[in-house]
Formats: structure tokens, C-alpha cells, sequence
């Protein structure tokens, strides 16, 4: 149950901005995951940056998602505070050849956004899911290129509730990886240079991107997209289907039949049932390939 006083101090502070025992899997593609004590959907940056400095001068846990497209919650939920950068903050503004971007907008926005000012450089992330914020965190990528290669600025909120620029450079993109997964802040806007290009050029590509995805990914499942990285030179899907894990089951979490590196959640998986099933994947891999998978997913709200 959510701790009263913090409840009914930040409803005062945010009025109709917030919910106690907020059922998480209402929040994440994979519709897994517990309660979250206190759940707060800020209207603007004034109002993130307040509960942000809320939680930070009384020492409470905030944890912030988007989407939730790349997230496995606790069935146990997520104690303090949670955090929603969504259709709030979501304004998306072309200028020449630059696209600023609020971090609660859909990747998949700003991919037809660019298509239609004549923008090149997006047409890889069709069909990714998720906001902008998440995919610049994860440095999303997919086809060959990442999401890195096109920003130019991020603006964050450090978790003290500053505001600060921070450049590419800044930002120590790596593989499915940013200077934000190990030193926490919250994006709120990226700013992204693209490069002129033929509108039927990029029309054609995504439309390709789009048609690949649908035939070898299982979307009509709830999942959260490619569980495990690729290993250098490899790919985790080629080595879960090679060790004979297709169509592997743990409760309602299966393995998908259609592409490995997904699980799906076949109605009522747990995160419990999730988690073991991406143990078993990761010790048979291992024993079968000496490799050793590393979690592309993020975790919320486990001890």
C-alpha cells in the first residue's frame, strides 16, 4: 500500500497528476508487472522537475519510464515513486534539417515526421518501438545503424532536478548504451540532424524495414522486443534457435517461435516466470556456445 503522507503531498503539490497502487503492467508491452506505490504523470518540465526535487530532497525512490516498450517490472511492483514521460511531453518541432524532439514522443513519430519534411537518417527505426527518451538511453538501434548517429544535443533533468545540455560526445553512446544507464538523469528533449532526402526513397525503405519486422517478429504478442544483446560478430536469436530453445515455455513466457531473442507473454506471464526462462536461455546458450548473453531489457523493482 502506498505510503499516505507522500501520496496526499504530492496530490497538493500536482493535483490529478497522481495515483497510488498504479498497476504497472498497465505501463509496459509486455503487460507484466506489480504495483507501483505512487505513480505521477507529469503535465510539463515545471511539473517534472518539482517531483523530481521532491523525491530527491526527501530521499524517496523515484524510478522513471516511457513506454515501457524495453522494461520487465517486479511482480512485486516498484516501491517510492514512478515517474511517466509520456504524451505530455511529446511536441516534436522540424527546423532546416534539424528535428527537436520531446522525449515522451514515439520514435515511430518521429521516423514519419523526418519521411515527411524530406529528412533522411530515421528509416532504420521503423516499427522499434518505444519513446525517444528510452530508445536515446538504449541508443535503439536496428538495420545497421543506431539512433546515436543523428543527435546532436540532449537536454536532461539530473536527478538533484537540474536542468543540463549534454552533447553526443557527452552522452558515450555505445553499443545499445549511454553515459545514462550507469549516471541516471531523465531525458526530456533531444535535438537531431538529419540529412535532406527524397520523400519516395524514404517511403520505399521503411516500407521494406516495416515488412521485414512483421514477417520475423511476434507482434501480436505483448513482448518487449529484443531480450538479450547480440554478442560481437553473432546474434542472440541465431544462437538461441542453433541451442534448441524455440517454442521453450516457463508459465505463460515462451520463447518465441518466430524469432528466438523474443519473449512473448501468452496472457498471464509473470516477471518471475520471464526472468527464469531468460536464465534457463542464458545457461543453455552458455553451456552449448560459451557465450555468455547479456540483457538487452531493463529491470524495475527488483531486489
Amino acid at each position: 500500500m502506498a505510503d499516505s503522507t507522500l501520496y496526499h503531498e504530492l496530490l497538493a503539490l500536482l493535483p490529478g497528476r497522481v495515483r497510488a497502487d498504479e498497476p504497472m503492467k498497465k505501463h509496459t508491452s509486455w503487460r507484466i508487472g506489480g504495483p507501483a506505490d505512487i505513480f505521477v504523470e507529469p503535465g510539463n518540465r515545471q511539473e517534472l522537475q518539482l517531483v523530481v526535487s521532491y523525491t530527491h530532497d526527501k530521499s524517496i525512490p523515484l524510478a522513471v519510464i516511457g513506454a515501457g516498450s524495453n522494461l520487465l517490472v517486479s511482480d512485486d511492483g516498484i516501491r517510492g515513486v514512478v515517474v511517466k514521460i509520456g504524451n505530455n511531453f511529446a511536441r516534436v518541432l522540424t527546423v532546416d534539417n534539424e528535428i527537436t524532439v520531446e522525449a515522451g514522443a514515439k520514435l515511430a513519430t518521429v521516423a514519419s515526421t523526418a519521411r515527411d519534411a524530406g529528412l533522411g537518417g530515421f528509416e532504420f527505426s521503423t516499427g522499434i518501438p518505444g519513446t525517444v527518451g528510452g530508445a536515446v538511453i538504449m541508443n535503439a538501434g536496428a538495420n545497421g545503424s543506431s539512433v546515436s548517429a543523428l543527435v546532436r544535443k540532449v537536454l536532461v533533468l539530473s536527478m538533484e532536478g537540474v536542468y543540463v545540455y549534454k552533447s553526443r560526445e557527452d552522452m558515450q553512446f555505445g553499443y545499445r548504451s549511454s553515459i545514462l544507464q550507469s549516471e541516471p538523469a531523465i531525458i526530456v528533449e533531444v535535438t537531431f540532424t538529419c540529412r535532406p532526402r527524397e520523400k519516395e526513397l524514404i517511403r520505399k525503405e521503411m516500407a521494406d524495414y516495416l515488412a521485414r519486422r512483421k514477417a520475423s517478429q511476434p507482434l501480436y504478442y505483448p513482448n518487449a522486443g529484443s531480450v538479450f544483446k547480440n554478442p560481437p560478430g553473432d546474434s542472440a536469436g541465431r544462437l538461441i534457435e542453433a541451442a534448441g530453445l524455440k517454442g521453450m515455455r516457463m508459465g505463460d513466457a515462451q520463447v518465441s517461435t518466430l524469432h528466438a531473442n523474443f519473449i512473448i507473454n501468452l496472457g498471464s506471464a509473470t516477471a518471475k516466470d520471464v526472468l527464469a526462462l531468460m536464465e534457463h536461455v542464458r545457461k543453455v546458450v552458455n553451456s552449448r556456445f560459451g557465450v555468455e548473453l547479456q540483457p538487452e531489457i531493463r529491470f524495475t523493482g527488483h531486489d
